[in-house]
């Protein structure tokens, strides 16, 4: 066994998954002077379900992430100065302050990924994990063979064969799916718009600025029940201002569906592994934010493990650091997020007074945004 054992390569830290989670914490432990192994099972480039909205709060640690040849991705990417919240006959506005910025996952994943790279990550596309047995040394099963490390990351998503049986026995109850989609608009709105209906909603946004009158670049991502549509043209004509707006709409992409989108309390660590991004919980989509709290878990993750590959401390100990530091830094934004969503969904004879007062007070509707930032 010790002989084998002695074979296998062994790494410090093996993150699994290739998205701005797992990227954010291999980069992050990287740099720190760890031997990073980073598999993903997918190859890029590639579209995503996502909003693909950056904070400004989450900008400045993008800016560090991305090696210096990459840097236009952030400096050139459409700023998002304000909200706008379509529901019933109601449009509320309101700043974000400091703007956001817009980035394709199309784009921001490839970066990352190749900066992870340059950052000395062992970084492996189409390489998917088996399995994951033993803790601190972890065995990480793939097809090319076992793999060792002293600690395990799973940043491989909402759902995937590492996902905990308590977050798959959730799935018994309502269905929820994504689907995204990027459109060529004659004129857009320096703004992210939030149409809301009867089972869901879809966001748009622009990702890309006109050039030589050829249009702006959006992105459409909306959440929904299964029963309430099947395809954005259903969700299109679920809203009737976004019906008329999606008439002007030329494809650039085909859709992009995901599912099943399901909401649960944070779970932060599961068989020993650290968990980020969406493993750790589905952001919700209405936050418009799940960007930002990938690189953010992502990067707490790696900072947490750092003592641990010095031996300054037990893998138990960075796994309690992170989760506290997780519940200390994150959590908030989810609560206040979710409280908002459920605020818009209430029943009509409801939401109508309540709207008609935010019409009239746009601080509020501006005390809102900031909640969940």
């Amino acid at each position: 066994m010790e002989a084998a054992r002695a074979k296998l390569m062994t790494f410090d830290l093996i993150v699994i998954g290739g998205g701005p989670a797992g990227c954010a914490a291999s980069i992050t432990a990287a740099r720190a002077g760890a031997r990073v192994l980073q598999l993903e099972r997918g190859r890029f480039p590639r579209h995503k379900v996502c909003g693909e909205f950056v904070s400004a709060e989450s900008l400045e640690l993008l800016r560090q992430l991305v090696c210096h040849d990459h840097a236009q991705l952030v400096t050139h990417a459409p700023k998002i100065p304000r909200t706008r919240i379509f529901l019933e006959n109601a449009e509320l506005v309101g700043k974000v302050s400091p703007p956001a910025a817009s980035v394709t996952r199309f784009d921001l994943d490839r970066v990352l990924w190749n900066s992870a790279i340059q950052s000395g990550v062992d970084a492996r596309e189409g390489s998917p994990v088996q399995c994951v047995t033993g803790t601190a040394p972890f065995l990480v099963n793939t097809a090319e063979g076992p793999l060792e490390a002293k600690a395990v990351i799973n940043a491989t998503g909402r759902w995937s064969n590492l996902t905990s049986p308590q977050i798959r026995a959730r799935t018994t109850g309502e269905r929820w799916i994504g689907i995204k989609a990027h459109f060529r608009e004659p004129r857009s709105s320096q703004s992210v718009d939030l149409y809301f209906f009867d089972g869901g909603y879809c966001g748009v946004q622009p990702v890309s600025v006109s050039q030589n009158g050829a249009g702006t670049m959006v992105n459409a991502c909306a959440m929904v029940r299964a029963e309430a549509a099947t395809s954005l043209q259903d969700v299109f004509s679920a809203h009737p201002a976004l019906l008329e707006r999606s008439r002007h709409w030329i494809a650039a992409m085909d859709p992009v569906t995901t599912s099943p989108l399901v909401f649960h309390e944070p779970e932060l660590s599961h068989n020993s592994m650290l968990q980020i991004g969406d493993s750790a919980t589905f952001v919700d989509p209405f936050i418009g934010d799940g960007i930002s709290l990938a690189l953010q878990s992502g990067a707490l993750a790696a900072q947490c493990l750092a003592p641990f590959f010095k031996g300054e401390c037990s893998l138990e100990q960075a796994t309690s650091d992170y989760c506290a530091a997780y519940k200390r830094k994150l959590s908030r934004v989810f609560r206040n997020s979710s409280r908002l969503r459920r605020l818009l969904q209430w029943p009509s004879i409801v939401r109508k007074p309540a709207l008609s007062i935010l019409q009239r007070t746009p601080a509020i509707t501006s005390m809102l945004v900031r909640m969940t930032r």
